[in-house]
């Protein structure tokens, strides 16, 4: 069918060559943002991607809808990742999901500040938090993580790795996996009892809502 359908995108089906600058431009991206931040500009992402700058206008209308398109996909990995640990047997499952979040996160530094932020992704964002707190009560009855963890404590991981990810652009791509090897044996059954009383829902409620308002 040379250069017929091969995806689809807000209803309108895209020729193979479309998809494929779409799918290029996405990748230049996400490794442009990554290494210099979301203050570069367009022109770059097109020469990265080897298309001109019409073609990506024309597959994205502003700079605005190529961040939201490269944070659906991270967040589409994370839902997939989540689904996956949930086959993974005596509630190793959230381990699993913790390391390979972090992976994510450091192989797309550059829409971290997006993350929590932009309106098109708040059902994988809340299907991805539904998953691993799931994970969280499998990992607790099978014994690997203590008792008195929380929801709220999971969701404080996942910002403090992302703010390490973050401030460690350009330094390393890997001292993100220590912090949170710490924060995970902090989570282990038999450590001292924790003193400081665990966030509520109500202030990880209000903490997110202020994110998502940046």
């Amino acid at each position: 069918m040379g250069s017929d359908v091969s995806d689809q995108v807000g209803g309108k089906v895209l020729r193979r060559d479309a998809a494929e600058n779409r799918q290029r431009l996405l990748d230049a991206a996400a490794t442009v943002f990554s290494a210099r931040g979301l203050d570069v500009g367009v022109d770059e992402i097109a020469r990265v991607a080897g298309v001109g700058i019409g073609t990506l206008y024309r597959r994205f209308p502003t700079k605005d809808a190529l961040v939201s398109e490269l944070v659906r996909q991270v967040l589409e990995d994370f839902v997939a990742l989540a689904e996956e640990a949930l086959s993974v047997p005596d509630g190793e499952g959230l381990e699993q999901v913790l390391y390979g979040t972090g992976a994510i996160l450091a192989s797309n530094r550059g829409c971290l500040s997006r993350m929590w932020n932009d309106d098109e992704t708040t059902i994988l964002r809340d299907e991805y938090r539904r998953i691993l707190f799931e994970l969280l009560a499998r990992a607790k009855q099978h014994g690997r993580i203590r008792e008195d963890a929380t929801d709220a404590d999971l969701d404080l991981i996942f910002w403090s790795v992302r703010g390490v990810v973050g401030t460690t652009r350009g330094v390393t791509d890997t001292g993100w996996w220590r912090i949170l090897a710490v924060m995970i044996a902090g989570l282990r059954p038999g450590a001292e009892r924790l003193d400081a009383p665990p966030m509520s829902t109500e202030q990880v409620a209000h903490i997110m809502e202020l994110l998502e308002a940046r």
